[in-house]
């Protein structure tokens, strides 16, 4: 059987066990699924089991449960444990310099240039959780309508600002000075990205209107090489923010992982051919960075359950992919990235059971995507197509 779409699935933040190198990160030790299975008591994931996530993650095997699917892990060829990197990479873009970090805040010379240019002082300009800095500062923007500025272990430069205080096309027109203007050259961080929030003093919550604004990748991808093959590329939720728009064909806003499996269910239902790519958010903005054990577990048993509906609906010509872009293990010291492995599960009606073992690159996935969907060779990776059909995809 021929495969016409491709599915590629990513569980922010799900890594399995630390690199190698994760002693230059400080991370040795790390292992975000690892250390949640020995966390918690009778976690029920019988599906990513069914894919073989327990031969990966060997907490969590169940003995008497043989996989269906082929399953290994990845490793990072570029440096860093970033969302826009992890993501760049799994669509074979490896880079060879870190995007820059600003654990003490941002340089005054760039601030100076981003108050100058938006009229406004700022506030915070720290590394700061989304949510303390709010509370910290959020009566202060009240009353000043100053911006608050901060960053976080990513590459990121994130300005809040409250609905009420500020528009929201004014908080993105800010966003796109800051992108196309300020953080560039040595500066250029992954990611702006506005976070709109609302409420009172003593309870701010962030709020929908979220929005990344990312670099344009400094070379192809496999979105890219699919859209020129004359395929189409779907992507639900943030994908299209972190390929900065590049090599899509159609967008399915979707807020939280709720959304996000909304719009999964929505491309499985539809008629295309080429691949669809979401990133579920909310396991590591919500729960891995806020070190919530627990909510990491719950969310993770309500994709097992959305996972249990896809199975049964993909089409014979459908391939899934199920993976991560980094860890987030919330048992660890701090609340940043960790420096992990990634899963690595593949299922399709004709796949064969393989242990895939342990791959040089995330970009080995960008390579198969594209030997699998026939549109030319990944700018990066080893494609192990097939090892997971058995054959060679030219005899599909």
């Amino acid at each position: 059987m021929e495969i016409k779409r491709v599915f590629i699935l990513v569980l922010d933040g799900a890594g399995v066990g630390a690199l190698p190198d994760a002693e230059n990160y400080g991370d040795v030790g790390s292992n975000t699924l690892g250390h949640i299975a020995l966390k918690t008591s009778n976690w029920q994931l019988p599906n990513l089991l069914s894919l073989g996530l327990g031969e990966i993650v060997p907490q969590m095997k169940l003995n008497s449960l043989l996989p269906r699917g082929s399953f290994g892990k990845m490793a990072a060829l570029s440096p860093g444990k970033d969302t826009t990197s992890g993501h760049w990479e799994l669509a074979g873009l490896v880079l060879e310099k870190p995007f820059p970090l600003y654990p003490n805040g941002f340089p005054s010379g760039l601030i100076n240039a981003f108050t100058e240019a938006i009229g406004r002082p700022v506030l915070g300009n720290v590394a700061a959780s989304g949510t303390e800095i709010i509370e910290q500062f959020g009566t202060e923007h009240l009353q000043s309508g100053a911006p608050i500025v901060y960053t976080s272990a990513d590459s990121v430069f994130q300005v809040a600002a409250h609905k009420a205080v500020v528009n929201q096309e004014l908080l993105y027109d800010w966003c796109r000075i800051a992108r196309n203007h300020i953080l560039v050259g040595e500066h250029a961080v992954g990611r702006v990205i506005a976070r709109p929030f609302n409420g009172a003093s003593g309870n701010f919550k962030r709020t929908a209107g979220r929005r990344d604004f990312s670099l344009i990748p400094p070379g192809k991808t496999v979105l890219d090489l699919i859209q020129e093959k004359g395929d189409e590329v779907w992507v639900a939720g943030k994908v299209k923010d972190i390929f900065a728009g590049r090599g899509i064909t159609r967008h399915l806003p979707a807020s939280g992982n709720t959304g996000v499996m909304e719009a999964i269910n929505t491309g499985v239902s539809s008629n295309f051919n080429g691949l669809f790519w979401a990133t579920l958010v909310d396991f590591d903005m919500i729960y891995g960075h806020r070190n919530d054990i627990g909510g990491f577990a719950r969310e993770l048993e309500l994709f097992d359950q959305f996972l249990n509906s896809l199975l049964n609906n993909i089409r014979n010509d459908d391939l899934l992919f199920i993976t991560a872009d980094h860890g987030c293990d919330p048992t660890f010291h701090g609340s940043n990235h960790t420096r992990e492995f990634v899963p690595l599960l593949a299922y399709s009606h004709d796949v064969k059971i393989t242990n895939l073992g342990i791959r040089e690159s995330f970009a080995d996935l960008a390579a198969t995507v594209a030997e699998v969907l026939n549109c030319g060779t990944s700018p990066a990776g080893n494609s192990f197509a097939g090892d997971i059909f058995g054959r060679r995809v030219s005899q599909l």
